[in-house]
């Protein structure tokens, strides 16, 4: 049996901030992906991450938990964590009933990401 995910992640590195692009649905067999791109962002280490969130179709709370999980790393660094939308609104609906929407930032282009990332 062969396991297929329509779930991408891609990472791009920019002067001073690390980006991580996520399409599809992100359940517990696609969460690896994101630790992956977390750990990359890690070894990085540069000021601020963007996640570009707005073609995640659905989220559920592993989603939720990996989200979480990258900001408090980040944070812990000393370092930025931008979630970039506009939300879906699976994912919206996702972090406003779990009560976390406040916890993130979240920028609604990645003009004013990249402008909040360079605060």
């Amino acid at each position: 049996m062969e396991w297929e995910s329509g779930t991408t992640v891609l990472i791009a590195r920019h002067d001073r901030i690390f980006e991580i692009t996520v399409c599809g649905e992100v359940d517990y067999d696609e969460c690896d992906l994101l630790r992956a791109a977390w750990a990359e962002a890690d070894e990085a280490a540069l000021p601020a991450t963007v996640v570009d969130v707005s073609r995640v179709t659905f989220g559920d709370s592993q989603l939720l938990s990996a989200l979480l999980e990258a900001q408090q790393r980040h944070h812990a660094g000393g370092r930025s964590f931008i979630l970039l939308g506009p939300l879906h609104d699976s994912v919206l609906r996702l972090l406003t009933v779990s009560g976390t929407l406040g916890h993130f930032t979240v920028a609604d282009s990645r003009e004013a990401a990249l402008r909040t990332a360079g605060d």
